[in-house]
């Protein structure tokens, strides 16, 4: 039997899932990463090698660039959803969840990975910065709907906003660990270059460029006559714009994530009510959907065949459950007291900090830079916690979901739509 024609049979069958399941899951306690977890899972029981079974801590640079691929596609995603201006108070729940609850969970973390994991402070720290991120992938359930369909309630919003900007301002964080990791090995002075290159320089760049370049697309998009990009009606600009603005921030030395996101946001706002965003997002959404399945399904494979499993222990799973079930629930509560949501809007917002593809990349461009020690149990940690995550969080997103909708409809007055 010809391996490379099954493979394609079964991609082919893979990929029709990822469009027909979304419309099954849409009442029911399930997700598409669960699904595609499953997948891969039965895949790794078949008799047929369909699937490479990448082991990330030996093919650690596919798993960075693949990782990087999508995340950087669901960010521009992300930002051509939100119908929101950005300003201070109008992003006033964002801005707690990245300056307050983003770096009390990095030292959370930190601190449980070196108590119970016995992680040194490099380790602890790089544990901490990779899973305190949200993830832009595996949130599409509970970020806003496509542009311009209304759906952007604050919880909607708050997560979707938060899982776009917070993916590249771990980044410094990142950044530390890999410098604390050599220097403990070579020696000399880390944290004036860390400040001024990997704090102000790669944040500012990424900002900058990336504004600026959103809106030169808006020029190039709604501004040319006779000759503008919307009226090609081409959806693959998404990725142009995507690629072009990680490509030049990160020749700059910027923060590609931050840039990408950055640049949808202003490419909203330079034409907020032409149709060509939503066929820019659809498109995006549907690229990040294929990208997103293929990397699942072949981590549901990693999981069953025992590749890492000889890195996990109860430590892991201890720390597994702190962080999904008391870290992020506890320091989002905190940091949103006095904003003004209700108790069940904290809740929800509080709880689903979901934790992705984002955190792989993360581990996978660190352990690229630098050696870590425990980096077994590291890797252990993050997967176990991924995928925790997305199984946790896949069965609640729905109901949660739906009250948050009959419960706004109800407060407006309106009726609450059946469930049946």
């Amino acid at each position: 039997m010809d391996i490379y024609i099954v493979t394609l049979t079964v991609l082919g069958f893979v990929v029709l899932l990822t469009a027909w399941l979304p419309m099954i899951f849409r009442r029911l306690p399930l997700s598409l990463p669960i699904a595609c977890l499953a997948i891969g899972a039965l895949l790794a029981w078949s008799p047929f090698p369909l699937l490479p079974r990448f082991n990330p801590l030996e093919n650690r640079e596919f798993t960075e660039r693949m990782t990087e691929i999508v995340v950087i596609v669901a960010l521009m995603g992300a930002g051509l959803k939100l119908d929101r201006p950005m300003g201070w108070r109008r992003w006033g729940t964002t801005w707690r969840l990245l300056g307050i609850a983003m770096p009390l969970t990095i030292a959370a973390l930190a601190f449980l990975g070196s108590w119970i994991l016995g992680l040194g402070v490099a380790s602890a720290l790089l544990l901490g910065a990779c899973l305190a991120p949200t993830d832009p992938v595996l949130a599409s359930d509970v970020q806003v709907g496509p542009p311009r369909t209304g759906e952007e309630d604050e919880v909607r919003f708050a997560l979707t906003s938060e899982a776009g900007l917070n993916d590249g301002l771990s980044f410094p964080f990142v950044h530390l660990s890999v410098a604390m990791a050599l220097a403990a090995k070579d020696g000399g002075d880390l944290f004036a270059h860390w400040a001024l290159i990997d704090v102000v320089w790669r944040l500012g760049a990424g900002v900058v460029l990336g504004w600026a370049l959103g809106k030169l697309f808006g020029v190039l998009s709604f501004k040319m006559r006779g000759s503008s990009l919307a009226k090609t009606q081409d959806g693959f600009v998404a990725l142009e714009m995507t690629f072009m603005t990680y490509g030049v921030t990160q020749l700059f030395g910027g923060y590609g994530f931050v840039a990408v996101f950055l640049a949808a946001v202003a490419f909203r706002a330079s034409e907020r009510d032409n149709d060509f965003h939503e066929q820019l997002h659809d498109f995006a959404e549907q690229i990040e959907r294929l990208l997103m399945m293929v990397l699942l399904v072949c981590l549901g494979s990693i999981a069953v065949n025992g590749q890492l499993s000889a890195g996990i222990d109860w430590r892991v799973v201890v720390v597994a459950i702190l962080a999904i079930v008391v870290v992020r629930p506890l320091i989002g509560w905190l940091c949103l007291i006095g904003s003004g949501h209700s108790p069940g809007e904290t809740a929800v917002i509080a709880v689903f900090g979901i934790r992705g593809l984002g955190s792989i990349y993360y581990l996978a461009y660190a352990t690229g830079h630098a050696d870590f020690d425990g980096v077994e149990t590291v890797w252990a940690t993050v997967l176990v916690i991924v995928l925790a995550s997305i199984v946790v969080h896949g069965i609640a997103v729905t109901p949660t979901m739906r009250w948050i909708d009959n419960r706004r409809s109800f407060s407006k007055g309106k009726p609450i739509p059946s469930v049946h």
